[in-house]
């Protein structure tokens, strides 16, 4: 039986005349409808003990997401604003996708993994300020045809649903039934100003005390989502799909110690390295090659890392495998020294490709010099082996705050409570022909989790192994 079905199993089915028969009930659905006898309509709702509710104490997110939308408030005096959490989707058929609420949504309110679909969050403005509620789709009794009727919520199917005491109670926010929401805004027409987009964006650029707590935490789970990769070469390298393996190794830890993964995992093995975006993880994992892992766990609270290590199949570098990856390794270090309070977001890209263009030019790949390279209109020779950026920023989304103003966040300067990536990389396409036989197919990338303080830099993934030696040492410690 499939979860998330969109069909229900009858068709208002708690109003059927007594008088109807089986067969009029079988005219009126669809094959993924079962029809009811009258005898089953009569007492579905009876027999059910009391369930009592015991509220909870408030998450410990409340008190951060309530000073969130007191600043949401203050810079939208007057107006209505409309935040919807999402709703299912499609996935096939009769199937959907696994539910995430969108970002805003979830940082305004502290609902995460658990918020229910089709929610909205309603700032209404009262006396200088808001009024904020939390609609959404309250429980239904046993007394109701949505109990058993309906697969998508009901919960004879998918287990109980949240009551809006408890969540009043749970995210200390006050809330109504979503049909209060609709009899009050008529259309439902939902506020897609840019303006509200920007801000809630920009709000995200300097994470608060819960959000960094959070963000070590998914940090953690991921580091030993990799000791659990490293731990089980053997199993991938036998397999004919080693990728899947690696992907699903991960995913384990993922679900059994947070929410799932934060963006779909990268277990590209020998060239599967050099495309940057492979998430399609069907390849060998092949002794003597290179295995490029990105992946990141997201927690619970939807905050996730993103983390990328790339590793020797055999356990060690060859002699070539090894100068591509310190190289990529002196250019994160670069990075990192670049990254301190008062620095503009984008110089810590450019000190990591200063790096990439003297190395790439040392070596004869390129047809001009490492400084002509690095010339801001003509040159750019360099990017063909690493075509993405070195840093993006990070939280509740993967490449978080990504509305935000440009003069905000890539000529932003960097504040303490900033969380971002370092992740520079070299990829040698197995066909391209600028590079020597001996490059080709090596894609190297390292990837840290990088919080900035008052201090400077704070790498929150270094425990993670970096350099070519420790990561040796790490596959032989697991591999004993």
């Amino acid at each position: 039986m499939s979860t998330g079905q969109r069909d229900t199993i009858a068709d208002a089915a708690a109003e059927i005349p007594a008088e109807a028969t089986v067969e009029t009930i079988e005219n009126s659905t669809t094959n993924r409808k079962q029809p009811f006898p009258r005898g089953f309509l009569d007492t579905i709702s009876t027999g059910w003990a009391e369930r009592p509710e015991t509220l909870p104490q408030p998450r410990a997110q409340a008190a951060f997401a309530a000073a969130r939308r007191a600043k949401v408030s203050a810079a939208f005096p007057g107006k209505r604003l409309v935040l919807p959490a999402g709703s299912l989707k499609q996935r096939s058929n009769d199937t959907d996708y696994v539910f995430r609420a969108h970002s805003a949504f979830a940082h305004l309110t502290g609902w995460a993994s658990d918020a229910e679909p089709d929610s909205v969050l309603v700032f209404d403005p009262v006396d200088g300020g808001h009024e904020v509620t939390l609609y959404f789709r309250e429980r239904a009794d046993r007394t109701t045809t949505e109990f058993y009727a309906d697969a998508t919520i009901g919960e004879f199917w998918i287990g109980p649903r949240p009551s809006l005491a408890g969540v009043a109670a749970d995210l200390g926010l006050a809330t109504a039934h979503l049909d209060d929401f609709a009899a009050v805004d008529g259309e439902r027409v939902l506020d897609d100003d840019d303006e509200l987009t920007r801000f809630v964006s920009e709000l995200r650029l300097v994470k608060d005390e819960f959000e960094v707590a959070e963000m070590r935490r998914a940090v953690e789970i991921t580091a030993a989502g990799f000791d659990d990769i490293v731990r089980e070469l053997p199993s991938a390298i036998a397999h004919a799909r080693g990728e899947r393996v690696v992907e699903g190794v991960f995913h384990r830890r993922a679900r059994e110690d947070g929410n799932g993964e934060g963006y779909d995992t990268i277990a590209a093995s020998g060239p599967h390295a050099c495309y940057l975006h492979w998430t399609r993880n069907d390849g060998t994992v092949a002794p003597g090659d290179l295995i490029l892992i990105d992946a990141g766990v997201e927690a619970d609270s939807l905050y996730t890392a993103d983390i990328t290590r790339t590793l020797p199949v055999s356990g060690t570098f060859t002699e070539v495998q090894r100068r591509v990856y310190e190289t990529v390794r002196e250019a994160a270090d670069a990075a990192f020294a670049a990254a301190q309070v008062g620095v503009r977001f984008r110089d810590v890209h450019a000190a990591a490709m200063t790096v990439i263009a003297q190395r790439t030019a040392e070596w004869g790949l390129l047809p001009v010099t490492a400084d002509e390279a690095l010339d801001a209109d003509q040159g750019g020779q360099h990017r063909r082996y690493m075509v993405h950026g070195t840093s993006h920023h990070l939280g509740i989304d993967v490449h978080d705050c990504a509305q935000a103003r440009r003069e905000m966040y890539y000529d932003g300067i960097l504040a303490p409570g900033m969380v971002f990536t370092i992740e520079p990389g070299l990829y040698f396409q197995i066909d391209d022909l600028t590079v020597p036989a001996e490059l080709r197919g090596i894609g190297v990338r390292i990837e840290d989790d990088i919080l900035m303080t008052e201090d400077g830099p704070v790498n929150l993934s270094a425990g993670i192994p970096r350099t070519a030696d420790d990561v040796e040492a790490w596959i032989a410690r697991l591999h004993p």
